[in-house]
């Protein structure tokens, strides 16, 4: 009725390797290597990345302040109004 799942299709010149997972090192080199390298990373891109999320926050909270002032009501807007 067909082949199981796995064996749909033959497939010819194709090499695969694998490597059992206990024989991993999984966080190999990690604080000798990889904190420097994440600060050294840090370093370099926080000053292209950070100045357009501040202009955003600023321009997001400007935003929300200038809507609550021009949604207020003014005084004496409604005084003549009859009930």
């Amino acid at each position: 009725m067909g082949k199981k799942f796995g064996n749909l299709a033959k497939y010819s010149n194709v090499i695969t390797y694998h490597l059992s997972p206990f024989e991993q090192r999984a966080f190999a080199g990690y604080f000798k290597h990889g904190v420097p390298n994440m600060w050294r990373r840090f370093k370099s891109k926080v000053f292209i990345v950070t100045p357009p999320f501040i202009i955003g926050y600023l321009i997001y909270s400007w935003g929300n302040q200038e809507n609550k002032r021009l949604n207020r009501k003014q005084p004496g807007q409604f005084d003549n109004e009859k009930l």
